[in-house]
């Protein structure tokens, strides 16, 4: 019987330590790869360097309008962060109307705001300025090179009133140029030399493949609702970003070890217990951040040590109770069960008052003020797990043993 539950302790024991081997150094189980935990978290903004920008709509709707308008807004520059090939990006309503953009990891900044920011309003103009096409008869798009064209072109696929419309067009003005206008600027006024019926049209230009990419990527997503301005832009650098990560985490692994330290001398076994419980709802947290495709940032590192030292808080709780129970005179697997009962209730309303908060925070707050109320509420929901039962499992499976009769081992 008491190997049973010395095994389980060891076993709960030895997943602690395999997960904090696999998140530091992943692992590799035949064709299926675990990439370690720096490798696999989203960093945001102030980890990884890049640029953020504030827009704001230049338009006096209010109401269900300004919402439809900003709502359209927010796809359209998403279409074109992901034309952009952009991964983890930010892009979230600020007030009324305004729209935060975060863009980790962009190096060419001016670049980046130019792509998302453009109004990209596509016209295609007659001699005497009578509109042939707009963006909105642009069923496809996408830059590619031409016979008789040294540099690449965009491709423009119409609509079927697109398609009759041009045709139209190019069967009157042969030998006349259609200008075609990007945001009031002509880009391009090729000279029609045929009737073009088949319903696809080329913007040439000195374009490079990567200009080219971007217009294209700009026609796809579609021209904005609104023109915007910019209200705010900031860039932070990548070495700016990686020192702010080497920082936190170098004191976080210093808050961590002192909190050991400390459990283990005034709580002693249930100290050890309590560590192995911590270590395991580290791994939970990072795990389910990581499975959430959350992105980290400074803000969202501060919540995680705050969230460690309320699960270590919870503990505390316990061992107290527990400790005032031996204290009467009761055995040490009564004292476990009562402190274990008279600790949940306090430990539950805290819980429940800080998750509020953190709710508040989520449904309220933007960029990495939601950052740090996501891993919050994820740190709340995983510190009453380990605190209320892998800690009572593991207590409990020492205290089966009969090896620790000693009160002393419980720190009373």
């Amino acid at each position: 019987m008491k190997a049973k539950y010395i095994l389980i302790f060891l076993m709960i024991m030895f997943i602690a330590i395999a997960g904090v081997f696999t998140a530091i150094n992943g692992l590799s189980i035949g064709e299926r790869q675990i990439s370690p935990v720096s490798e696999s978290i989203n960093q945001g903004l102030d980890l990884r360097g890049g640029v953020f920008v504030i827009f704001e709509a230049d338009t006096d709707a209010s109401g269900e309008e300004l919402d439809r308008i900003i709502e359209q807004t927010i796809s359209v520059f998403r279409m074109r962060v992901d034309g952009m090939g952009l991964t983890e990006p930010v892009i979230v309503r600020e007030g009324e109307s305004r729209i935060r953009v975060e863009l980790p990891g962009v190096e060419e900044v001016q670049e980046a705001l130019d792509m998302i920011g453009r109004t990209a309003q596509l016209e295609f103009l007659t001699p005497n300025e009578q509109i042939v096409l707009t963006g909105g008869n642009v069923t496809g798009a996408n830059a590619t090179y031409v016979d008789g064209e040294a540099n690449p072109v965009v491709r423009l696929e119409l609509d079927n009133e697109g398609a009759k419309s041009f045709a139209d067009a190019t069967e009157t003005y042969i030998g006349e140029p259609i200008y075609i206008i990007l945001d009031d600027e002509i880009i391009s006024a090729p000279i029609v030399r045929s009737r073009i019926p088949e319903g696809v049209a080329t913007i040439s230009g000195n374009f490079t493949i990567e200009e080219a990419s971007n217009l294209a990527a700009l026609i796809r997503a579609g021209s904005l609702p609104v023109n915007l301005n910019e209200v705010q832009t900031s860039t932070i650098t990548a070495t700016l970003g990686v020192d702010a990560l080497n920082r936190s985490i170098d004191a976080a692994k210093i808050g961590i070890a002192l909190v050991l330290i400390f459990m283990l001398v005034v709580y002693r076994l249930p100290g050890l217990v309590a560590n192995i419980a911590l270590t395991i709802y580290i791994l939970l947290v990072l795990g389910i951040f990581i499975s959430l495709n959350a992105t980290l940032t400074l803000p969202g590192i501060a919540a995680l040590i705050l969230s460690i030292g309320m699960a270590v808080d919870a503990n505390v709780i316990i061992f107290e109770r527990v400790k005032e129970e031996i204290a009467n005179g009761k055995t040490i697997r009564v004292s476990i069960d009562s402190g274990f009962k008279r600790a949940f209730t306090t430990i539950l309303d805290a819980n429940i008052t800080t998750l509020i908060a953190g709710i508040t925070l989520y449904q309220f707050g933007t960029g990495p003020i939601r950052g740090f109320a996501v891993m919050l509420m994820i740190g709340l929901a995983v510190s009453m797990f380990t605190a209320m039962v892998v800690t009572r499992v593991l207590l409990k499976s020492l205290v089966a043993t009969n090896l620790f009769k000693n009160p002393k081992y419980f720190g009373a």
